[in-house]
Formats: C-alpha cells, sequence, structure tokens
C-alpha cells in the first residue's frame, strides 16, 4: 500500500521514518521544501519513498497526490485540517492528522455521513496530546465498572534544564504560547467548566526525573470533555514543565507580552507576541545532539472496579535517541500519527469520523508503541475497597 504524509517537518519526518521502518508500506513525503530531508530519511530515498514538492494551498495539487493512496497522515498546520480532511475522502484515502484545535475538529465531525458513504475513516488529533494520552485514558475508562475522574499530565522537556524558564522548544513555540493563553475545557461536577490557563499548578515526583510542575493548558482533552460530560465528575488535561515555569509564564502573559493585538512603539505597529517570539525563540532552540529532549506523561483514571476503589495508571519518560537523531517529541508524536494511519488502512478502525479515543484500540496501540521502544509502564493501584 502506498500513503502519503503531508509535512516534511519534525514530526512529518518522523512519521515517515516511522512507516518506512516498522511497516512494508511505500510512502510519499509531500512539501513545499524537500530539499534537505533529515539523515534518517535518505536511505529510503528512491526506494520505498518518495519526495514530492507540493504547496499545501494548492488544493487540487494536494487532491491529486492522493490518488490511489490507503491512508494520508497530515503534519500540516492545524489550520489546513479541514481542506485535507475534505480532499481525502473526496480522493476516498483515509485520514488522520495532528489536531490541536477542537473547533476544528467540530468542523471535521460534520463530514462524518460524507466520509461513511465513501468507506473511509478519518482520525484528527492523534499525536502526543491530543492522541495518546486521549487513547490512554480511554483504555483506563473502559476497565472501570463506574469512573470518577480522569487526570492526564504530559510534557514535552530538556534532560538539561538551563534558568530561567528551564525550558526548550520541542515543535512550536507560537502553539505553546496558544496554550498558554487559551481557556482549558475541564470537567468539574460533571459538567464543563472553563479554567485559566496556568493555573492549578501541582507538584509531583516523577521517577527518573524528579519534581514537576504540572498546570492547566488547552486542547489536551480534545472531545473528550464533551462526550463524558455528565458522566465523569472530575477530567482535567495539565501540562508538565520544571518548576517555576508557570509562574514566570504566567507573569509574562499577565503583563501583555504574549498580546495579539498591535501596539505602537516610536511610532510602529507591533504584535506583541511576535516581538516576544522573536526574542525568546531563539534562546530556546537548542541543538538536541547537545541539549536532548524527553516526554513525561501520566495518564490516571480512578473509580470501582469488580467492586474496589482503584486507580489505573499509564506513565511514559521517552528521550531523544541519539542513534537515529530522532527526538523524543518527534518519536511520541509523528509515531503515533504513524501508527494511526497503518491501523486506518489495515482496517482496525470503521468508517466515519472519529476522535483517538473513540477508534483506537487501546492494548494494539501500546504494543506497537512497545515495538517502537515507546514503553507505557501500567499499574493498577488499589485504594480501598
Amino acid at each position: 500500500m502506498r500513503m502519503l504524509v503531508l509535512g516534511a517537518g519534525l514530526q512529518g519526518s518522523a512519521c515517515a521514518y516511522d512507516l518506512l521502518a516498522y511497516t512494508d508500506h511505500d510512502v510519499v513525503l509531500a512539501d513545499l521544501n524537500v530539499d534537505h530531508l533529515p539523515a534518517f530519511l535518505q536511505p529510503y530515498l528512491g526506494n520505498r519513498l518518495t519526495a514530492v514538492r507540493v504547496d499545501a494551498n494548492d488544493r487540487a495539487g494536494v487532491r491529486q497526490l492522493m490518488e490511489g493512496i490507503s491512508a494520508t497522515m497530515s503534519a500540516f498546520p492545524y489550520y489546513f485540517n479541514h481542506g485535507m480532511t475534505v480532499a481525502a475522502v473526496d480522493a476516498g484515502s483515509h485520514f488522520c492528522d495532528l489536531g490541536g484545535n477542537t473547533q476544528i475538529v467540530q468542523e471535521q465531525k460534520a463530514l462524518q455521513s460524507r466520509a461513511v458513504e465513501k468507506g473511509v475513516s478519518v482520525v484528527p488529533d492523534c499525536g502526543l496530546a491530543p492522541g495518546m494520552v486521549n487513547i490512554l485514558a480511554e483504555h483506563g475508562i473502559a476497565q472501570l465498572d463506574q469512573v470518577h475522574s480522569v487526570r492526564i499530565k504530559v510534557g514535552g522537556l530538556p534532560q538539561k534544564p538551563e534558568p530561567p524558564l528551564n525550558y526548550q522548544v520541542v515543535y512550536s513555540l507560537e502553539g505553546a504560547l496558544d496554550y498558554y493563553t487559551t481557556l482549558s475545557w475541564v470537567l468539574r461536577d460533571g459538567k464543563q467548566t472553563q479554567v485559566k490557563a496556568l493555573s492549578e499548578i501541582e507538584h509531583l515526583d516523577f521517577p527518573g526525573i524528579g519534581t514537576l510542575e504540572a498546570f492547566h493548558t488547552a486542547g489536551g482533552l480534545s472531545t473528550m470533555a464533551q462526550r463524558y460530560e455528565g458522566k465523569i465528575s472530575t477530567m482535567e488535561y495539565k501540562t508538565l514543565r520544571f518548576p517555576g515555569h508557570a509562574e514566570l509564564m504566567a507573569v509574562m502573559r499577565d503583563i501583555g507580552l504574549m498580546g495579539m493585538e498591535p501596539i505602537e512603539v516610536k511610532g510602529v505597529k507591533v504584535v506583541p507576541r511576535d516581538v516576544f517570539i522573536s526574542i525568546v525563540g531563539p534562546k530556546l532552540k537548542k541543538d538536541y545532539t547537545e541539549s536532548p529532549d524527553q516526554v513525561a506523561l501520566r495518564v490516571e483514571a480512578e473509580g470501582i472496579d469488580k467492586g474496589e476503589h482503584v486507580l489505573y495508571r499509564f506513565d511514559l519518560l521517552d528521550r531523544y535517541d541519539a542513534d537515529t537523531g530522532i527526538t523524543a517529541m518527534m518519536r511520541t508524536t509523528g509515531f503515533s500519527l504513524a501508527i494511526t494511519g497503518a491501523m486506518q488502512a489495515a482496517g482496525k478502525v470503521k468508517p466515519g469520523v472519529w476522535t483517538p479515543d473513540e477508534a483506537m484500540p487501546g492494548r494494539e496501540y501500546i504494543a506497537a508503541l512497545a515495538e517502537r521502544g515507546v514503553v507505557i509502564q501500567e499499574s493498577r493501584v488499589v485504594l480501598g475497597r
């Protein structure tokens, strides 16, 4: 089968590598710039990997690429996702993307009958968060007779944190600032509620790293809060960072440095966030060979199982792979996208538009991650009877 990966950046390249290394599919990797692909893809070029130049704004060109494609995986920016979904459905190609914008997911959901009619599946929001964390949360929920709470914590972190922010860019600083400035949907007493980003900081000890802080950010739950409103009392998503990060970022947000409204500076209109990114961004970009990254994840589902009050916990600590040069964020995000697309192509996701928690077989997904060295540690803790 032929698979199409849209976007040759960090996540798209990792997705293409996963398909080439762990499946027997041929891969087409498409982007505006495909002249400088990473070293880990070079051995496959001209054999099972074909690189094609395409502009994401050229809908007809992208649609033509989808002809004869079993599944399309999009690592394009989120604002292209709806248009790419329409093109894939029309072409009869299964489709999945990295998502990150719940409103666009709702627009994709509106294509349900069209996808069913075409016999294809669409799975938005299937990277790390949203994506992996939602599948693990659903897997925990499925093991409980009654569910009291679901708590998700995840973060991309430097292995060698440097003050004052103790952070380095592992995907997009602009994306991180969106999460730091957007209200987060949670469930409280079974009702959907919005809470302020960077709020309700809590500390936890994470094996292999030490003390981390967790705080609210937007987007990680995808549509799970809507799905489980009135069914689960508490559900929340928090980002993990080293202690002190959230307070510093909240100060910078609250004094306006992340604002989007132009202001006048010495007669020139500037957007505060653009200035912030221009100044801070270069300081947070590191050479991963010198400052490798890591991804920490904890998903907990608490409730009643066979008369016992229990906690199902899923932990992950993944680190930069020096052998391939693939970062932990690429492994957990790009590989997740590839696994989803491969399962769709294999017919393991029924036709229609589904979020990962609705569609992906948890146990098989966890096993696929383990095959790639992304190992989820599962535990069941009895809290009472």
